[in-house]
């Protein structure tokens, strides 16, 4: 079994777009929250590979982004 098999695809009704995100374009991102992982994707390009990151280093760089 190889790591892809363990991890369930995310559906597309957890996805939420930032508020910061338009539809002129720009860097935008959605991101997928779950109890003990948090996903996060292009909202551009959603075929391309995610990035998990568990919840309190997803908390951690929004404090820090927010500064």
């Amino acid at each position: 079994m190889n790591a892809q098999q363990l991890i369930k695809p995310v559906p597309d009704s957890a996805w939420r777009k930032s508020s910061y995100s338009t539809g002129s374009g720009g860097e935008c991102v959605e991101v997928a929250p779950r109890p003990d992982r948090v996903h996060v994707r292009d909202s551009k390009d959603t075929t391309r590979a995610t990035l998990t990151v568990e919840p309190t280093a997803w908390t951690a760089f929004v404090e820090f982004a927010a500064l």
